[in-house]
């Protein structure tokens, strides 16, 4: 347990950002489940706009640090490469 006043804020903060971190987490595999869904189906222009969608989502995710940068890049190369895969 906290003693100091300095380390109860600190557990307050770590809580609050834990919160927040899992909300942008949760959005992020939201955004690319949609796109993985579109791209199931064979559905290339509902698979294109998810991604238009999933993209700048999982971007937003590596800068606020839940993803690492390069894994972020590595993802949305590989979803744009099977989407452009589709017929059109």
């Amino acid at each position: 347990m906290a003693n100091t006043k300095s380390a109860k804020k600190a557990t307050r903060v770590a809580i609050r950002r834990t919160r927040i971190n899992k909300n942008r987490v949760s959005r992020v595999r939201t955004e690319v489940r949609k796109v993985e869904e579109a791209i199931a189906k064979g559905d290339r222009s509902l698979a294109e706009a998810a991604l238009k969608v999933a993209a700048p989502e999982l971007m937003r995710g590596a800068q606020k640090g839940v993803l690492h940068k390069n894994a972020a890049s590595r993802k949305v190369s590989r979803l744009t490469k099977r989407v452009k895969a589709l017929k059109a």
